[in-house]
């Protein structure tokens, strides 16, 4: 039985999560792969008992699809002084998307405030 487990959860990184294997060049970055690799497949496991849970009737691979259609965007605004606002936004959740954040009793983050960059000043000679 523990085989079978074993058999799946790879199956669900190389599948779901699309883990594929990274030649790294010394133990630092294997471990840190590894433990990505590991927390990923925690969240779907995490995600898959939400499911049932909440009785969406959805595998973690679709919620995942689904939620991979809200964007993240970088909003850029030039002003006139050479300042920039920028803005970190998502998209707005579509009915569908808000209605699956309520079965799964999921909240998205707050939008950040914006920010305001200043360019460094250019020393002139």
């Amino acid at each position: 039985m523990n085989l079978v487990r074993i058999e799946e959860s790879f199956r669900t990184l190389k599948g779901d999560l699309n883990i594929r294997p990274v030649y790294h060049q010394n133990d630092a970055r294997i471990e840190a792969h590894i433990l990505i690799s590991f927390l990923a497949y925690c969240l779907h496991v995490t995600l898959e008992k939400y499911n049932k849970k909440a009785a969406t009737g959805l595998s973690a691979r679709s919620v995942l699809a689904r939620f991979g259609e809200i964007q993240m965007l970088d909003v850029s605004i030039p002003a006139t002084d050479g300042r920039e606002l920028r803005m970190k936004r998502y998209t707005k959740p579509e009915k569908v998307h808000q209605l699956l954040l309520d079965q799964l009793n999921l909240v998205l983050p707050a939008q950040a405030p914006p920010e305001i960059h200043c360019p460094k000043k250019v020393l002139r000679h």
